[in-house]
């Protein structure tokens, strides 16, 4: 199990951890002080990140020379009856991600057809694709 912990050092600068590692977020200067990267930069950088190492962890796997994966990922809200790709039962607002993966390889279309399905495979793809159930928990400290 993967635990992050999060402590408000500000407004809106959030100090996490994992137990290992000390990162920041914050909301850029319209409602925080944009001293870190936004929760949604944050997120955009888990998937982009992950389906970096999971292409490349394949590539070395497969024997397959890679000089270079890069990814770059972007986030949108639109109306659910704007959505080209949504089903006809959608409704409200709908998160799009937008993922643009580049390979710097020598590569035969039979692994490029692959590394294509695996870059959708990376863990983070998955969970945020995936039903995810949340447990909920408040606790309140008396002053």
């Amino acid at each position: 199990m993967v635990t992050v912990t999060a402590d408000s050092t500000g407004l809106t600068t959030v100090r996490m951890s994992n137990g290992r590692h000390e990162w920041l977020a914050d909301e850029p200067l319209d409602l925080g002080t944009d001293s870190a990267p936004n929760p949604y930069d944050l997120l955009l950088g888990a998937l982009a990140s992950c389906t970096c190492i999971t292409i490349s962890l394949y590539c070395k796997h497969k024997n397959i020379e890679l000089r270079k994966v890069s990814v770059t990922c972007e986030h949108d809200r639109v109306h659910a009856h704007d959505c080209e790709e949504c089903d006809d039962d959608t409704s409200g607002f709908v998160d799009r991600i937008h993922s643009q993966v580049e390979i710097d390889a020598e590569l035969t279309e039979h692994q490029k057809e692959r590394l294509t399905q695996i870059a959708v495979r990376c863990p983070v793809h998955k969970t945020l694709q995936s039903n995810i159930a949340f447990r909920d928990a408040m606790s309140f400290d008396a002053a």
